[in-house]
């Protein structure tokens, strides 16, 4: 049996976009989520160790992938930190937050798999 894929969904403050992907994808069968912020004083950091942990980081806007590569250089290969281009335009939870999220979200994932020796 092969254990569950490992998102970690990335903002920068960990206050409405990354939260609101733990929150609708936390039931998916064979994933295990959770969220980060890139800002240091975000809700929660991210940090290597939570890098280590995922299979994948799924970064709302290019500007937090850029991050994770420059400050946590080889924690996840570059293929496995996806950019989803959601802008910092909606509250927690928001209809068109999920809508969004349900649409980019699924089809990006389909074909990973947990990385191997973990």
């Amino acid at each position: 049996m092969t254990r569950p894929l490992r998102v970690v969904f990335v903002c920068a403050q960990n206050k409405l976009r990354s939260p609101t992907a733990e929150a609708v994808f936390r039931s998916v069968d064979g994933w295990e989520v959770t969220s980060a912020g890139t800002n240091r004083d975000a809700e929660t950091p991210v940090s290597r160790d939570l890098l280590d942990w995922a299979d994948v980081a799924m970064c709302m806007e290019k500007r937090h992938r850029d991050i994770l590569r420059q400050r946590f250089r080889g924690a996840l290969p570059d293929d496995r930190i996806l950019t989803l281009g959601i802008p910092d335009d909606y509250e927690f939870m928001e209809a068109a937050l999920v809508e969004l999220l349900e649409r980019l979200v699924p089809w990006r994932l389909e074909s990973m798999k947990p990385r191997r020796n973990l």
